[in-house]
């Protein structure tokens, strides 16, 4: 009864989450160092670049003319919710927004969370975006892929291939070079039409982890999943020394004394005929392996003059599908026990070999030690700035700030709803797909208890794994087992009502056959007196 009662309380939960309306956006009220949900007032913080910039090879040129708006997604999700478009195809994206106060990760923990939905699929084109570095926040329309940065997170299609980029940049203390540091494990997300959302967290211990729809997918160390790594070798080779000329590396070598013996034929076939075996018996060889097919009839607009003769096709010749054989039997070949192929002198370990030669090592002119990574220099900005050939990519919710808690609650709010919302779209599809594979049900009017019989088998199988993406996919068929249920609660809260108000039958218990014994009063009388004397003793 109790599991019943729970499947009962499911049920009647996820008709309500289907009867309500599509949930309308509210700003969220969680604070951070810096929190975009794309409202109607974006363009007062976002700056698209109108940058020309030159390429690093062939001197070409290219400027940022793609365009972004403010748009709701294709497909609604939320009423009223929007997000940031890039709109154009094959065209250059770029722009940033300024954060009120600089970030600054030193000893904190960092967290970088957005949506990115590919609303026309996945083709070339990137979705990440980059943290800026303090001092370029107001660049605004010069943005450009020059433009310093200290982090770069999210998706990356290729073309072919695809990543989740979590570059860092990191400066050299000794020679001042800045390097880019890429994740060698970098996770490979599936891109489709659905909101994707994205985290990084980055702590002070210079651990990190990438999280792809609020699971995690690869965490580990800054000082250790990085290429090239954050500290260089403290020795590396000697780029003046040289391997000498007579420097024998060659472990083995082919034996200088073995000589080819007198009886080696270098050339035997490797195959020779067999000449023991003989015809199978019941081959036969005065029937072709092809026929003219019996069954096959000149066509009735064959025309000889214009077409030929006409010639019936060709089939296999069915005598020979029972047979071992057919046509002239031909004696087959086999292994020349003989042959021995060219001759080599055998191999052996070489009496000049020296070993594998490398360079001595020498004390890295440029080694430091820099044991947190994760005190990243400071963040003024935010920016988007990427080539797409895929159009109408959108972003929305984008966190960064210092609270774990706080970016996982934004996804409660917006995401998770979302992705239900998808999940249950997907659940329906894929409902009517195999409605469509399984070929059209009977209808009501021809048969009803057939028609309903499917349709209630279907919905159950749906709401075994999912039940609120089964009242999305089926909210008729729901609602009517849901109406159903609470009938038959109610039905069996009546009943149960009436056989409680009614009197309840004295059952006597009966006793086995006893011998026969004077009479006696039972027991049960005489504890009734004794309580009933006791009440009058009390009374008086």
């Amino acid at each position: 009864m109790r599991a019943v009662a729970l499947s009962t309380a499911v049920l009647i939960a996820a008709s309500a989450v289907v009867a309500q309306d599509k949930p309308v956006f509210e700003a969220t009220t969680i604070k951070a160092p810096f929190l975009e949900q794309f409202t109607d007032d974006y363009s007062e913080r976002w700056t698209p670049s109108e940058a020309t910039v030159q390429t690093p090879v062939g001197g070409e040129t290219y400027s940022y003319v793609g365009k972004w708006a403010l748009e709701e997604p294709t497909t609604p999700l939320f009423s009223g919710d929007k997000g940031l478009v890039a709109k154009t195809k094959a065209g250059h994206h770029a722009i940033s927004a300024p954060f009120a106060e600089a970030v600054d990760p030193k000893g904190k923990t960092l967290v970088v969370q957005y949506e990115v939905k590919y609303q026309k699929g996945g083709n070339c084109g990137g979705g990440y975006i980059k943290l800026l570095e303090e001092g370029f926040q107001t660049s605004g329309k010069d943005f450009n892929d020059k433009t310093p940065w200290v982090i770069m997170f999210g998706p990356d299609l290729t073309c072919p291939g695809t990543k989740v980029h979590f570059i860092f940049r990191h400066k050299n203390p000794i020679t001042g070079v800045v390097e880019e540091k890429h994740l060698k494990k970098a996770p490979k997300p599936i891109i489709g039409t659905e909101t994707k959302l994205y985290t990084l967290i980055v702590n002070p211990d210079n651990t990190y982890e990438i999280l792809i729809d609020g699971k995690s997918e690869v965490s580990g160390s800054l000082l250790e999943d990085f290429d090239p790594a954050v500290n260089p070798p403290k020795e590396i080779d000697d780029p003046s020394d040289i391997k000498p000329e007579d420097w024998v590396d060659a472990a083995r070598i082919p034996d200088p004394e073995a000589t080819k013996p007198e009886d080696w034929d270098e050339d035997a076939p490797a195959q020779i005929l067999d000449e023991e075996a003989e015809m199978p018996e019941g081959w036969l060889e005065d029937e072709p392996v092809k026929v003219a097919d019996p069954d096959a009839e000149k066509p009735e607009e064959w025309d000889d003059e214009e077409d030929g003769d006409w010639v019936p096709p060709m089939v296999d010749n069915p005598k020979c599908m029972v047979a071992p054989g057919c046509g002239p039997w031909k004696r087959p070949f086999k292994a020349n026990p003989a042959y021995k192929g060219k001759w080599a002198a055998p191999m052996i370990d070489n009496p000049a070999y020296k070993g594998l030669w490398a360079p001595r090592k020498i004390d890295n002119p440029d080694y430091f030690e820099d044991l947190q990574p994760s005190d990243l220099n400071k963040i003024g900005a935010v920016g988007i700035e990427l080539w797409t050939m895929t159009e109408d990519i959108l972003f929305d919710n984008i966190y960064v700030g210092h609270s774990v808690a706080d970016a996982k609650e934004l996804a409660a709010e917006t995401f998770d709803v979302k992705h239900g919302i998808e999940e249950a779209a997907k659940a329906k599809a894929k409902a009517e797909e195999t409605a469509a594979a399984e070929g059209p049900a009977s209808s009501w009017k021809d048969d009803p208890v057939a028609f309903i019989r499917a349709q209630v088998t279907k919905f159950i199988d749906l709401a075994i794994i999912d039940p609120v993406a089964a009242f999305k996919a089926m909210p008729e068929v729901g609602g009517a087992l849901v109406a159903t249920a609470l009938t038959l609660l109610g039905l069996l809260a009546a009943i149960s009502g009436l056989v409680g108000g009614s009197s309840k039958p004295v059952i006597k218990a009966t006793k086995p056959a006893q011998k026969e014994k004077a009479p006696v009063a039972p027991a049960g009388e005489q504890k009734k007196e004794e309580s009933a004397a006791k009440k009058r003793t009390v009374a008086q």
